[in-house]
């Protein structure tokens, strides 16, 4: 073994690009998600003052939510993100340390800062997510991260409640020593400025607005359980402070072994049909551990699904777009959204006296409402993605070979030859304004020329017109 092969290695762990891009967010995220981010350390350490949290929660979340934009639209290259993840972990370092006294207004000042900056954190990693992995690999790589850092996290509650929350948040310091440590070592080529790039990347508004909506419904319930099903259990210290995350590690673990599989749409039905279950047990059974065990392996089990579907879309999103933290921290963004819906709504129910059997309820409703837009928006979220997968593939083209695939449809279709050069720019993906330009004609005769294409063709869209082109090629 080469010098610089031993270098790469810790403890016969291969550090290539990938796995230290994975643990580097590994270890920050452990910290984040046992402190920061309704993390048991600090509920802890407000236990111990008999400190008010509820209402700082929702701020740290809503400070997350913030920070997650604006990583999005500041970070633009993957110099821009190393150089704030080392600036970015000493200053979390120093923070912490302010949750070893007594409560007063830094601790206020402090989570929510640090949230806001860990989101831009969050958000930043889409650069290494995206170029330290294959487009097909990107799963796998999401996996990795989301087991680790919950393992860590797992680690961190359990000596935070078992043993003490200093205790705790000493060792999540030692969590974000090893991650700055580590991140000395990131890559920093592939440094192309993308917030100045111009190039003919494609539009995905459309796509990561529609993709936005599904996970904000998708994650309502997961307020509910940090604000509703977790404090019910609350007794249950020792137990829930080790088996909470465990179903939701077990299901990302058994997704990603088996990915190629079972990631489908379908195991998305399973995953609702699961919060809907947890949802009627929490109402039907006692407050014993079996119930916990029970409420809990369904319920975040049916989480794991979620994520791990989320950031394969992420994944597969980073490819149309020319800054991967945009889509990451934008994407990441609706999550946490969701996640500050579901608390009001909980903290409101429970403010009311509506006890147990009322949220339950609600959330049973979001869970049925749920389950019936889910079919809609997965077939257009798939369709969104298939098309723009055509049209990456079809703008980089040559030029000839568009015109063949245009000449085989026009004779099929029996297109004039100004609806071949329409339907050459549909599949461009330009849009009507753009195509009206380009043949110096009106936007409505652009329409009047789309629509006798559809109708030629039978179609009634777009993505049916990218489907039937994909159908001929093959």
């Amino acid at each position: 073994m080469t010098n610089n092969d031993k270098q790469r290695n810790i403890l016969f762990f291969d550090l290539n690009e990938r796995n230290l891009a994975v643990m580097v967010h590994s270890l920050f995220s452990s910290w984040m998600l046992s402190f920061l981010f309704e993390g048991q350390i600090f509920q802890q350490l407000a236990k111990e003052y008999n400190f008010a949290s509820e209402s700082i929660i929702i701020w740290s979340s809503a400070a997350m939510f913030s920070g997650l934009l604006l990583g999005g639209f500041t970070v633009k290259s993957k110099l821009h993100a190393k150089r704030l993840f080392l600036f970015s972990y000493p200053f979390f370092i120093a923070l912490s340390l302010i949750f070893f006294f007594s409560p007063s207004i830094l601790w206020t000042m402090g989570i929510i800062t640090g949230s806001i900056v860990s989101g831009c954190c969050i958000a930043a990693w889409g650069f290494y997510f995206k170029s330290v992995s294959e487009k097909n690999e990107r799963i796998k790589t999401a996996a990795d991260m989301l087991i680790i850092s919950n393992i860590l996290m797992i680690l961190l509650n359990v000596v935070a409640i078992n043993i003490s929350p200093n205790v705790g948040l000493t060792l999540s310091l030692v969590m974000l020593i090893f991650a700055f440590i580590l991140g000395l070592r990131l890559p920093t080529d592939y440094n192309e400025d993308y917030g100045n790039k111009k190039d003919g990347s494609l539009s995905i508004s459309n796509l990561l607005l529609f993709f936005y909506i599904f996970i904000v419904i998708l994650t309502i319930n997961s307020g509910l359980m940090y604000h509703v099903v977790n404090p019910a259990f609350e007794h249950h210290a020792t137990l829930t402070s080790w088996y909470w995350a465990v179903p939701y590690v077990a299901v990302i673990l058994i997704l990603r072994i088996f990915s190629q599989k079972i990631m489908s749409s379908y195991i998305l039905y399973v995953a609702i049909a699961m919060i809907g279950l947890s949802f009627i047990a929490f109402i039907a059974l006692d407050r014993s551990a079996i119930s916990y065990f029970i409420i809990n392996t369904l319920m975040l089990g049916s989480y794991g699904v979620y994520d791990l579907f989320f950031w394969s879309i992420f994944g597969e999103m980073l490819d149309y777009h020319k800054n991967p933290a945009k889509i990451l921290g934008t994407g990441l963004s609706a999550n946490v959204l969701g996640i500050v819906a579901g608390g009001l709504i909980g903290n409101s129910l429970m403010a009311n006296n509506l006890y147990s059997i009322n949220p339950s309820l609600f959330a049973f409703a979001v869970v049925c409402v749920s389950l019936v837009l889910l079919p809609l928006l997965n077939k257009y979220l798939s369709t969104l993605l298939k098309g723009y997968t055509f049209l990456t593939a079809f703008v980089v083209m040559p030029e000839f070979k568009q015109n063949s695939q245009i000449d085989k449809i026009s004779e099929y279709g029996n297109l004039s030859e100004r609806e071949k050069q329409v339907a050459l720019l549909l599949l461009q993906g330009k849009t009507y304004k753009t195509i009206a330009g380009e043949l110096f004609i009106s936007e409505n005769t652009v329409k009047y020329y789309v629509k006798n294409i559809y109708s030629k063709f039978n179609i009634q869209s777009r993505a049916e017109l990218i489907d039937m082109v994909a159908e001929k090629q093959n």
